[in-house]
């Protein structure tokens, strides 16, 4: 059974500045003409794809759970035993990460859609994951809510 949410958001890539770069692309292929009509069918795939995405990140009693579908099938859950802290952060996903979506770094993964606001989680084994939100005090709270309690028990 799954279990309600204390804190649950849902991420799109929405941003004006990201269209207006795909369209671009799309109307100098329409401009350039017929033989550029293979990179306007990849462009329509990708603005499809990028329309597509979605952050979903929740808090449970058991964890944090981030899926960005559909690159994901299921949610990547953080257990409570595997966090050792975490933090309400600004970053630059660009000078950070390179950008945003899933991204890698050493050591560390993002998950962030828009914005430069988030929760960065350190893990017992030493590797951070910063999770992009628009509301990342509320998100900081519902951890702090669950999360001494479960800490006590162990």
């Amino acid at each position: 059974m799954e279990q309600d949410p204390l804190f649950q958001e849902v991420q799109r890539f929405r941003q004006p500045w990201l269209w207006a770069l795909l369209g671009g692309v799309a109307l100098l292929l329409l401009v350039l003409g017929p033989i550029s009509w293979g990179g306007l069918v990849i462009v329509i795939l990708v603005a499809g794809l990028v329309y597509s995405l979605r952050l979903r990140t929740e808090v449970r009693a058991d964890g944090i759970y981030v899926e960005m579908w559909p690159l994901h099938r299921s949610f990547r859950r953080i257990s409570w035993a595997e966090t050792e802290s975490y933090e309400s952060t600004e970053y630059s996903p660009i000078g950070e990460f390179g950008g945003w979506g899933i991204r890698w770094a050493p050591g560390k993964i993002a998950y962030n859609v828009s914005g430069n606001r988030g929760v960065w989680i350190e893990r017992t084994d030493g590797r951070t994951i910063l999770i992009g939100s628009q509301r990342p005090e509320e998100f900081v709270r519902a951890i702090e809510e669950i999360s001494p309690a479960l800490r006590e028990d162990t």
